[in-house]
């Protein structure tokens, strides 16, 4: 039989890079199969190297809540080609994108740009643990907050998909800073503070967890977390690494109008290039070097590559609230049939099809999904054209250039997945 181009490929790549793909879930080892190696994108659909078209649903893991290739955001690409990739040195670009995110997050007074999601929540943590004089952490079983060696005890995304416990090469000194509680149980972080809080430096949180699939928080959980880091001194992070800009253009805290001491960004603020943030409040980021003693830098931080795409994206969003309407609307419509023993979790444009009865409100209830069938689940899908995320424990996204075409098209083949079951 005749090789595929993207078989050929994975098969090439396996001999220069580790499982053949440079993060762990684009190897299908949670569905099975071969990864599709990507040509191009545009708008809603992205097409792999053997010609065939998919209804794209992964976005990016986020960022491309405009789709692929807006306008926008390429005309400021193509004119900041002319100007330079990098220069180790600041420039107004930078100034501008930072007054943006002000101006939109709720809790940011000041920010400081980053390359990456891991970044901006390692950075933030040691701003945490500087600010405070204390070294323990709190995270929730099942987030996801990139590969820093203390916040990878329990974590989701890949490591959940690949069915790692708690990944090798992180000494026990690191991960004995980190307390790992459920999801949505505040009772349990009450316990923990009550015996502990004078030594919890902050406690972090996906405000609406994606990587675990898409599980909202339960009413109650954000405002107790507020509550109760504020009468012990610690300090409350939110990781909008994926819910900034997209859930609202304040993003989930405006949505839920909870306002944490600090914040990291990603994603959406780097237009689609590497790009992330960290910021709160002044007298905590005032802590940061060169005005503090706690020391972050970046050789790559504010490129103007990264930079230009984010301005454009930013100001696209500002201009054009009527975006997260539209996304709300599709992404209802994308939800409203809910298969027989399947959960569906949705908030904004994010969503999971879980493979059990539900509810699934944490980690625990989450692993409870039947994978297998969802593998077999998303192999449909791909084979219609339609590309979920190739884990059951990864969010799913829509864009805005997603057409009630895309939605119905999806809808059709979902219905007839489960119809021929």
């Amino acid at each position: 039989m005749t090789q595929t181009q993207s078989e050929i490929l994975f098969t090439r790549a396996q001999e220069s890079i580790p499982g053949g793909v440079n993060s762990p879930v684009r190897a299908f080892r949670g569905v099975g199969g071969v990864p599709r190696f990507i040509a191009r994108g545009q708008g809603s659909s992205i097409y792999d190297v053997d010609g065939n078209e998919y209804i794209d649903y992964i976005c990016s893991w986020g960022p491309l809540i405009l789709g692929h290739r807006p306008p926008d955001v390429i005309e400021a690409l193509t004119a900041v080609l002319d100007v330079g990739t990098s220069f180790g040195a600041p420039t107004g670009r930078e100034v501008e994108l930072a007054e943006l995110i002000v101006d939109a997050v709720p809790s940011v007074e000041m920010v400081r740009l980053v390359n990456s999601g891991t970044e901006a929540t390692m950075s933030a943590l040691r701003v945490a643990r500087g600010f405070t004089g204390r070294t323990l952490t709190v995270k929730f079983e099942g987030c996801y907050h990139g590969h820093v060696d203390s916040l990878l005890v329990k974590a989701g995304s890949g490591v959940a998909t690949l069915g790692i416990p708690d990944t090798a090469g992180v000494p026990k000194e690191f991960a004995d800073t980190t307390i790992a509680l459920p999801y949505n149980d505040l009772d349990r972080v009450e316990q923990v503070f009550s015996e502990r809080g004078d030594k919890i430096a902050a406690v972090i949180t996906e405000p609406v967890s994606g990587n675990m699939g898409c599980v909202p928080p339960q009413p109650g959980f954000l405002e107790g977390l507020r509550r109760i880091t504020e009468r012990h001194g610690s300090l409350l992070i939110f990781d909008e690494v994926m819910t900034g800009f997209r859930l609202s253009y304040g993003g989930a805290q405006q949505l839920y109008g909870i306002t944490p001491d600090l914040t990291t960004m990603g994603k959406i603020i780097g237009g689609g290039l590497p790009l992330a943030a960290y910021g709160g409040r002044a007298d905590i980021m005032k802590k940061v070097a060169p005005v503090g003693p706690i020391y972050q830098a970046g050789t790559l931080s504010g490129n103007p590559l990264a930079v230009t795409a984010g301005i454009a994206m930013l100001h696209y969003l500002e201009q054009h609230p009527e975006v997260y309407d539209a996304l709300e609307e599709r992404a209802a419509q994308l939800t409203s049939y809910v298969p027989e023993g399947v959960c569906v979790n949705r908030v904004g444009s994010m969503f999971t099809f879980f493979f059990q009865p539900g509810p699934v409100t944490d980690f625990e209830s989450a692993k409870r999904s039947d994978t297998a069938r969802f593998g077999r689940f998303f192999h449909f899908l791909l084979d219609h054209g339609v590309y979920f995320p190739p884990s059951q424990f990864e969010a799913g996204f829509l864009s805005a250039a997603h057409t009630d075409r895309d939605i119905a098209k999806t809808m059709s083949t979902i219905r007839e997945f489960f119809e021929s079951q």
